[in-house]
Protein backbone atom coordinates (compact mmCIF):
# COMPACT_ATOMS: atom_id res chain seq x y z
CA UNK A 1 0.00 0.00 0.00
CA UNK A 2 3.31 2.15 0.19
CA UNK A 3 2.92 4.90 -2.51
CA UNK A 4 5.33 7.56 -2.55
CA UNK A 5 4.38 11.17 -4.35
CA UNK A 6 7.62 13.50 -4.99
CA UNK A 7 6.83 17.18 -6.63
CA UNK A 8 9.33 17.95 -9.24
CA UNK A 9 12.51 18.83 -8.15
CA UNK A 10 13.61 22.75 -7.89
CA UNK A 11 15.06 24.07 -11.02
CA UNK A 12 16.77 27.39 -11.54
CA UNK A 13 15.20 30.42 -13.23
CA UNK A 14 16.67 29.29 -16.19
CA UNK A 15 15.54 25.41 -16.47
CA UNK A 16 11.96 27.08 -16.00
CA UNK A 17 10.85 27.83 -19.97
CA UNK A 18 10.79 31.11 -20.87
CA UNK A 19 7.44 33.30 -22.16
CA UNK A 20 7.79 33.38 -26.03
CA UNK A 21 8.71 36.68 -27.07
CA UNK A 22 5.19 38.15 -27.96
CA UNK A 23 6.40 41.57 -28.69
CA UNK A 24 8.70 42.65 -31.31
CA UNK A 25 9.46 45.60 -29.55
CA UNK A 26 7.73 48.32 -27.77
CA UNK A 27 5.71 49.91 -30.46
CA UNK A 28 4.44 46.72 -31.12
CA UNK A 29 3.06 46.15 -27.50
CA UNK A 30 0.79 49.28 -27.83
CA UNK A 31 -0.45 48.47 -31.44
CA UNK A 32 -1.78 45.11 -30.43
CA UNK A 33 -2.80 46.76 -26.89
CA UNK A 34 -4.57 49.10 -28.78
CA UNK A 35 -6.52 46.23 -31.02
CA UNK A 36 -7.41 44.93 -27.81
CA UNK A 37 -9.32 48.18 -26.71
CA UNK A 38 -6.71 49.24 -24.30
CA UNK A 39 -4.38 52.71 -24.91
CA UNK A 40 -1.14 51.93 -23.61
CA UNK A 41 1.30 55.31 -23.82
CA UNK A 42 4.82 54.60 -24.07
CA UNK A 43 5.75 53.86 -20.87
CA UNK A 44 3.48 51.79 -20.21
CA UNK A 45 4.28 50.02 -23.51
CA UNK A 46 7.77 49.63 -22.62
CA UNK A 47 7.14 48.19 -19.00
CA UNK A 48 5.25 45.40 -20.54
CA UNK A 49 7.55 44.90 -23.02
CA UNK A 50 10.58 44.19 -20.41
CA UNK A 51 8.75 42.28 -18.46
CA UNK A 52 7.97 39.62 -21.31
CA UNK A 53 11.33 39.97 -22.56
CA UNK A 54 13.31 39.92 -18.23
CA UNK A 55 10.82 37.46 -17.16
CA UNK A 56 10.02 39.82 -14.39
CA UNK A 57 6.41 40.20 -12.02
CA UNK A 58 5.32 44.24 -12.34
CA UNK A 59 4.03 45.89 -9.59
CA UNK A 60 0.98 48.70 -10.96
CA UNK A 61 0.69 50.91 -8.26
CA UNK A 62 -2.12 53.97 -8.41
CA UNK A 63 -5.76 55.41 -7.27
CA UNK A 64 -8.66 52.81 -8.10
CA UNK A 65 -9.86 52.73 -11.68
CA UNK A 66 -6.71 53.48 -13.52
CA UNK A 67 -6.84 50.61 -15.55
CA UNK A 68 -4.30 47.93 -13.62
CA UNK A 69 -6.34 45.61 -13.22
CA UNK A 70 -7.93 45.78 -16.78
CA UNK A 71 -3.62 45.71 -17.84
CA UNK A 72 -3.83 41.63 -16.59
CA UNK A 73 -6.73 40.90 -18.20
CA UNK A 74 -5.48 42.44 -22.12
CA UNK A 75 -1.92 41.11 -21.73
CA UNK A 76 -3.72 37.37 -21.40
CA UNK A 77 -6.28 38.26 -24.02
CA UNK A 78 -3.04 39.66 -26.34
CA UNK A 79 -1.00 36.47 -25.09
CA UNK A 80 -3.64 33.94 -25.35
CA UNK A 81 -2.59 32.82 -22.14
CA UNK A 82 -5.64 32.02 -19.43
CA UNK A 83 -6.02 34.69 -16.85
CA UNK A 84 -5.69 32.83 -13.14
CA UNK A 85 -6.50 35.89 -10.70
CA UNK A 86 -5.47 36.25 -6.75
CA UNK A 87 -8.09 38.68 -5.32
CA UNK A 88 -6.92 39.73 -2.14
CA UNK A 89 -8.75 40.88 1.35
CA UNK A 90 -7.74 41.57 5.08
CA UNK A 91 -6.98 38.49 7.27
CA UNK A 92 -6.11 36.08 4.15
CA UNK A 93 -3.61 33.09 4.62
CA UNK A 94 -2.10 30.87 2.27
CA UNK A 95 -4.67 28.55 2.62
CA UNK A 96 -6.71 30.35 -0.17
CA UNK A 97 -3.35 31.44 -2.00
CA UNK A 98 -1.17 28.82 -2.46
CA UNK A 99 -2.70 25.63 -1.59
CA UNK A 100 -4.98 23.29 1.12
CA UNK A 101 -5.61 19.70 1.81
CA UNK A 102 -8.82 18.19 1.00
CA UNK A 103 -9.66 16.81 4.60
CA UNK A 104 -13.07 15.56 3.52
CA UNK A 105 -11.51 13.52 1.03
CA UNK A 106 -9.06 12.29 3.26
CA UNK A 107 -12.10 10.87 5.82
CA UNK A 108 -13.80 9.57 2.57
CA UNK A 109 -10.59 7.37 1.40
CA UNK A 110 -9.85 6.23 5.17
CA UNK A 111 -13.19 5.13 5.72
CA UNK A 112 -13.21 2.93 2.43
CA UNK A 113 -9.84 1.66 3.46
CA UNK A 114 -10.54 0.88 7.12
CA UNK A 115 -10.24 -2.88 6.66
CA UNK A 116 -6.93 -2.50 4.60
CA UNK A 117 -5.62 -0.70 7.48
CA UNK A 118 -7.01 -3.36 10.15
CA UNK A 119 -4.92 -5.73 7.93
CA UNK A 120 -1.96 -3.27 8.00
CA UNK A 121 -1.95 -3.65 11.91
CA UNK A 122 -3.19 -7.10 12.09
CA UNK A 123 -0.15 -8.70 13.22
CA UNK A 124 1.06 -6.04 15.87
CA UNK A 125 1.13 -6.06 19.95
CA UNK A 126 1.73 -2.94 21.45
CA UNK A 127 -0.67 -0.02 20.54
CA UNK A 128 2.91 2.25 19.82
CA UNK A 129 3.87 -0.57 17.11
CA UNK A 130 0.54 -0.26 15.56
CA UNK A 131 0.67 3.66 15.19
CA UNK A 132 4.46 3.62 14.15
CA UNK A 133 2.83 0.79 11.24
CA UNK A 134 0.22 2.97 10.18
CA UNK A 135 2.50 6.41 10.19
CA UNK A 136 4.60 4.95 7.63
CA UNK A 137 1.71 5.53 5.18
CA UNK A 138 0.53 8.39 6.35
CA UNK A 139 2.31 10.51 2.70
CA UNK A 140 -0.51 8.44 0.73
CA UNK A 141 -3.05 10.84 2.46
CA UNK A 142 -0.56 13.46 2.31
CA UNK A 143 0.13 13.09 -1.88
CA UNK A 144 -1.02 14.84 -4.79
CA UNK A 145 -4.11 13.41 -4.78
CA UNK A 146 -5.51 15.17 -1.90
CA UNK A 147 -3.63 18.65 -2.40
CA UNK A 148 -6.03 21.50 -3.29
CA UNK A 149 -4.57 24.34 -5.31
CA UNK A 150 -5.41 28.06 -4.90
CA UNK A 151 -4.07 30.40 -7.80
CA UNK A 152 -0.41 30.37 -6.57
CA UNK A 153 0.21 27.09 -6.49
CA UNK A 154 -2.25 26.44 -9.57
CA UNK A 155 0.10 28.84 -11.96
CA UNK A 156 2.63 26.94 -11.11
CA UNK A 157 1.25 23.49 -11.78
CA UNK A 158 -0.16 24.67 -14.93
CA UNK A 159 0.80 23.04 -18.59
CA UNK A 160 0.31 26.13 -20.30
CA UNK A 161 1.40 29.21 -19.93
CA UNK A 162 -0.59 31.45 -17.89
CA UNK A 163 -1.01 35.30 -16.81
CA UNK A 164 -0.83 35.48 -12.63
CA UNK A 165 -3.04 38.49 -11.24
CA UNK A 166 -2.82 39.23 -7.81
CA UNK A 167 -5.26 41.82 -7.39
CA UNK A 168 -5.05 44.16 -4.81
CA UNK A 169 -2.07 43.14 -2.82
CA UNK A 170 -1.60 45.93 -0.09
CA UNK A 171 -5.43 44.93 1.17
CA UNK A 172 -4.00 41.38 2.52
CA UNK A 173 -1.72 41.58 5.50
CA UNK A 174 1.69 41.87 5.42
CA UNK A 175 2.08 37.78 5.95
CA UNK A 176 0.84 36.80 2.76
CA UNK A 177 3.92 39.23 1.23
CA UNK A 178 6.00 36.67 2.73
CA UNK A 179 4.12 33.94 1.04
CA UNK A 180 4.33 35.73 -2.29
CA UNK A 181 8.10 35.88 -1.98
CA UNK A 182 9.10 32.59 -3.19
CA UNK A 183 6.96 32.44 -6.02
CA UNK A 184 8.30 36.29 -7.46
CA UNK A 185 11.40 35.38 -7.05
CA UNK A 186 11.88 31.59 -8.29
CA UNK A 187 8.53 30.68 -9.92
CA UNK A 188 8.25 27.83 -7.60
CA UNK A 189 5.91 27.17 -4.17
CA UNK A 190 7.39 24.92 -1.61
CA UNK A 191 5.05 22.36 0.08
CA UNK A 192 6.42 21.13 3.02
CA UNK A 193 4.41 17.06 2.91
CA UNK A 194 5.38 16.87 -0.58
CA UNK A 195 8.08 19.34 -1.81
CA UNK A 196 9.12 22.30 -3.98
CA UNK A 197 6.79 22.31 -7.12
CA UNK A 198 8.64 24.72 -9.87
CA UNK A 199 6.70 26.02 -12.83
CA UNK A 200 7.03 24.55 -16.34
CA UNK A 201 6.49 27.77 -17.78
CA UNK A 202 7.03 31.29 -16.13
CA UNK A 203 4.12 32.85 -15.55
CA UNK A 204 3.68 36.43 -16.60
CA UNK A 205 2.66 37.95 -12.98
CA UNK A 206 0.96 41.14 -12.58
CA UNK A 207 0.23 42.67 -8.96
CA UNK A 208 -1.73 45.81 -8.44
CA UNK A 209 -1.81 48.07 -5.04
CA UNK A 210 -4.74 50.86 -4.31
CA UNK A 211 -1.79 52.05 -1.84
CA UNK A 212 -3.60 51.81 1.02
CA UNK A 213 -1.14 50.77 2.86
CA UNK A 214 3.14 50.68 2.25
CA UNK A 215 4.22 47.43 0.30
CA UNK A 216 7.86 45.38 1.73
CA UNK A 217 10.74 46.39 0.11
CA UNK A 218 11.38 42.66 -0.36
CA UNK A 219 8.43 42.22 -2.30
CA UNK A 220 9.00 45.46 -4.61
CA UNK A 221 12.60 44.22 -5.29
CA UNK A 222 11.87 41.54 -6.95
CA UNK A 223 9.58 42.94 -9.31
CA UNK A 224 9.34 46.00 -12.32
CA UNK A 225 7.05 49.05 -10.89
CA UNK A 226 5.15 51.24 -12.72
CA UNK A 227 2.74 54.07 -11.09
CA UNK A 228 -0.26 54.33 -12.95
CA UNK A 229 -2.27 57.98 -12.15
CA UNK A 230 -5.28 59.62 -14.20
CA UNK A 231 -4.41 60.28 -17.76
CA UNK A 232 -4.14 63.81 -19.04
CA UNK A 233 -7.09 65.11 -20.75
CA UNK A 234 -6.56 64.33 -23.95
CA UNK A 235 -5.48 60.85 -23.13
CA UNK A 236 -8.63 60.38 -21.26
CA UNK A 237 -10.66 61.77 -24.18
CA UNK A 238 -9.10 58.92 -26.56
CA UNK A 239 -9.89 56.01 -24.23
CA UNK A 240 -13.54 57.03 -23.77
CA UNK A 241 -13.66 57.50 -27.73
CA UNK A 242 -11.98 54.07 -27.84
CA UNK A 243 -15.09 52.50 -26.06
CA UNK A 244 -17.46 53.74 -28.97
CA UNK A 245 -20.09 55.05 -25.72
CA UNK A 246 -22.29 56.68 -28.20
CA UNK A 247 -21.69 60.03 -27.04
CA UNK A 248 -20.52 62.35 -29.18
CA UNK A 249 -16.87 63.89 -29.35
CA UNK A 250 -17.49 67.22 -28.31
CA UNK A 251 -19.94 66.30 -25.48
CA UNK A 252 -17.29 63.45 -24.46
CA UNK A 253 -14.34 66.56 -24.87
CA UNK A 254 -16.54 68.53 -22.03
CA UNK A 255 -17.80 65.31 -20.15
CA UNK A 256 -13.73 64.85 -19.34
CA UNK A 257 -13.40 67.83 -17.79
CA UNK A 258 -15.95 67.84 -15.72
CA UNK A 259 -14.71 64.63 -14.57
CA UNK A 260 -11.50 66.35 -13.72
CA UNK A 261 -13.35 69.15 -12.00
CA UNK A 262 -14.89 66.97 -9.51
CA UNK A 263 -11.70 64.99 -9.14
CA UNK A 264 -10.33 68.38 -7.83
CA UNK A 265 -12.75 68.62 -5.02
CA UNK A 266 -12.35 66.95 -1.43
CA UNK A 267 -14.51 63.70 -2.65
CA UNK A 268 -13.74 60.23 -0.71
CA UNK A 269 -13.62 58.64 -3.82
CA UNK A 270 -12.69 60.54 -6.99
CA UNK A 271 -14.64 59.45 -10.16
CA UNK A 272 -12.27 56.50 -11.82
CA UNK A 273 -11.80 56.41 -15.87
CA UNK A 274 -14.24 53.30 -15.76
CA UNK A 275 -17.03 54.94 -14.50
CA UNK A 276 -16.41 57.98 -16.72
CA UNK A 277 -17.09 55.62 -19.29
CA UNK A 278 -20.08 54.43 -17.91
CA UNK A 279 -21.32 58.23 -17.52
CA UNK A 280 -20.88 58.76 -21.02
CA UNK A 281 -22.81 55.74 -21.91
CA UNK A 282 -25.56 56.42 -19.48
CA UNK A 283 -26.09 59.97 -20.82
CA UNK A 284 -25.89 58.72 -24.40
CA UNK A 285 -28.95 56.11 -23.50
CA UNK A 286 -30.29 59.27 -22.23
CA UNK A 287 -30.16 60.57 -25.45
CA UNK A 288 -28.53 63.87 -23.93
CA UNK A 289 -27.91 66.17 -27.13
CA UNK A 290 -26.58 69.24 -24.12
CA UNK A 291 -24.32 68.89 -20.99
CA UNK A 292 -26.43 71.31 -18.12
CA UNK A 293 -26.16 70.85 -14.64
CA UNK A 294 -29.58 69.30 -14.56
CA UNK A 295 -29.00 66.11 -16.66
CA UNK A 296 -25.48 65.75 -14.63
CA UNK A 297 -27.19 66.35 -11.69
CA UNK A 298 -29.06 63.46 -12.05
CA UNK A 299 -27.04 60.97 -13.26
CA UNK A 300 -24.23 61.95 -10.94
CA UNK A 301 -24.38 58.84 -9.32
CA UNK A 302 -22.93 57.14 -11.99
CA UNK A 303 -19.59 58.45 -10.66
CA UNK A 304 -19.77 59.78 -7.21
CA UNK A 305 -20.64 56.32 -4.68
CA UNK A 306 -20.73 58.12 -1.19
CA UNK A 307 -23.57 60.50 -0.11
CA UNK A 308 -21.31 63.51 1.14
CA UNK A 309 -19.62 62.93 -2.10
CA UNK A 310 -22.79 63.47 -4.26
CA UNK A 311 -23.91 66.27 -2.24
CA UNK A 312 -20.02 67.90 -3.15
CA UNK A 313 -20.71 66.86 -6.44
CA UNK A 314 -24.27 68.15 -6.83
CA UNK A 315 -23.33 71.72 -5.38
CA UNK A 316 -20.16 71.95 -7.81
CA UNK A 317 -21.28 70.58 -10.92
CA UNK A 318 -23.55 74.18 -12.25
CA UNK A 319 -20.03 76.33 -11.82
CA UNK A 320 -18.27 73.39 -13.26
CA UNK A 321 -20.51 73.14 -16.61
CA UNK A 322 -20.48 77.27 -16.57
CA UNK A 323 -18.33 78.92 -13.89
CA UNK A 324 -20.61 82.10 -14.84
CA UNK A 325 -23.91 80.39 -14.12
CA UNK A 326 -26.61 81.08 -11.62
CA UNK A 327 -27.43 77.92 -9.59
CA UNK A 328 -30.91 76.75 -9.40
CA UNK A 329 -32.61 75.90 -6.30
CA UNK A 330 -33.58 73.18 -7.22
CA UNK A 331 -30.17 71.51 -7.94
CA UNK A 332 -28.67 72.54 -4.44
CA UNK A 333 -28.32 69.45 -2.67
CA UNK A 334 -31.03 70.03 0.49
CA UNK A 335 -33.34 68.93 -2.18
CA UNK A 336 -32.38 65.54 -3.39
CA UNK A 337 -33.06 63.58 0.11
CA UNK A 338 -29.82 64.28 1.97
CA UNK A 339 -30.23 65.99 5.83
CA UNK A 340 -29.12 69.03 6.42
CA UNK A 341 -26.29 67.83 8.61
CA UNK A 342 -23.39 67.05 5.70
CA UNK A 343 -21.57 70.23 6.14
CA UNK A 344 -23.32 72.75 4.29
CA UNK A 345 -23.84 76.05 5.50
CA UNK A 346 -27.68 77.30 5.06
CA UNK A 347 -27.08 80.92 4.10
CA UNK A 348 -26.73 79.89 0.76
CA UNK A 349 -29.52 81.53 -0.83
CA UNK A 350 -32.50 79.50 1.13
CA UNK A 351 -34.91 81.48 3.05
CA UNK A 352 -35.37 78.33 5.27
CA UNK A 353 -34.31 80.56 8.45
CA UNK A 354 -36.79 83.82 8.32
CA UNK A 355 -39.72 81.58 7.64
CA UNK A 356 -39.22 79.07 10.11
CA UNK A 357 -38.94 82.39 13.01
CA UNK A 358 -41.58 84.46 11.19
CA UNK A 359 -43.92 80.99 11.96
CA UNK A 360 -42.72 80.55 15.18
CA UNK A 361 -43.10 83.98 16.74
CA UNK A 362 -46.34 84.13 15.70
CA UNK A 363 -47.27 80.63 17.17
CA UNK A 364 -45.60 81.63 20.19
CA UNK A 365 -47.22 85.11 20.63
CA UNK A 366 -50.74 82.82 20.18
CA UNK A 367 -49.91 81.08 22.72
CA UNK A 368 -49.90 83.86 25.26
CA UNK A 369 -52.78 85.49 24.77
CA UNK A 370 -54.95 85.67 28.11
CA UNK A 371 -58.22 83.74 28.34
CA UNK A 372 -57.10 80.97 25.64
CA UNK A 373 -58.42 78.29 28.18
CA UNK A 374 -61.30 77.98 30.37
CA UNK A 375 -61.63 78.86 33.83
CA UNK A 376 -61.08 75.43 35.27
CA UNK A 377 -58.14 74.85 33.02
CA UNK A 378 -56.00 74.65 36.36
CA UNK A 379 -58.16 73.69 38.93
CA UNK A 380 -61.88 74.55 39.74
CA UNK A 381 -64.03 76.91 38.43
CA UNK A 382 -63.16 80.22 40.58
CA UNK A 383 -60.20 79.59 42.18
CA UNK A 384 -57.80 80.88 40.17
CA UNK A 385 -55.58 82.55 43.33
CA UNK A 386 -55.13 78.89 43.46
CA UNK A 387 -53.34 78.04 40.60
CA UNK A 388 -50.21 76.16 41.16
CA UNK A 389 -50.44 75.64 44.93
CA UNK A 390 -51.15 72.22 46.79
CA UNK A 391 -51.59 71.64 50.41
CA UNK A 392 -48.72 69.18 52.40
CA UNK A 393 -49.43 68.59 55.21
CA UNK A 394 -46.92 68.48 58.65
CA UNK A 395 -47.06 64.86 58.30
CA UNK A 396 -46.06 64.33 55.39
CA UNK A 397 -43.32 66.43 55.02
CA UNK A 398 -41.75 64.81 57.82
CA UNK A 399 -42.32 61.40 56.24
CA UNK A 400 -40.23 62.38 53.54
CA UNK A 401 -37.61 63.82 55.11
CA UNK A 402 -37.29 61.01 57.78
CA UNK A 403 -37.04 58.73 54.73
CA UNK A 404 -33.87 60.29 53.91
CA UNK A 405 -32.27 60.19 57.47
CA UNK A 406 -33.71 64.05 57.59
CA UNK A 407 -30.54 64.75 55.35
CA UNK A 408 -30.68 67.15 52.74
CA UNK A 409 -32.11 65.56 49.11
CA UNK A 410 -29.76 64.43 47.20
CA UNK A 411 -29.13 64.59 43.28
CA UNK A 412 -29.23 61.75 41.31
CA UNK A 413 -26.41 61.30 39.11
Amino acid sequence: MSETTTAAPAATTDETSAAPEQFADVADVIAQFAQAGYLADQRLGTTVFLQGRLGKPLLLEGPAGVGKTELAKTLAAVTGRELLRLQCYEGQDETTALYEWDYGKQLLYTQVLREKISQVVADVDTLSEAVDRIGAEESVFFSERFLAPRPLLEAVRSEKPVVLLIDEVDRADEALEAVLLELLAEFQVSVPEIGTFVAKHAPLVILTSNNTRDLSAALKRRCLHLSLDYPAADRELEIIKSKNTGLSDALAAKLVQIVRGLRDLDLRKAPSISEAIDWARTLAVLGADELDAEILSQTANVVVKYDRDLARAVDALPRLVDPNAEVPTHLHSHDHGHSHDHGHSHDHGHSHDHDHNDSGREKRASKDEPGRHGDDYYGAPGNSSDIGKRTVSAGQGSRSFASRGGGARKRPF
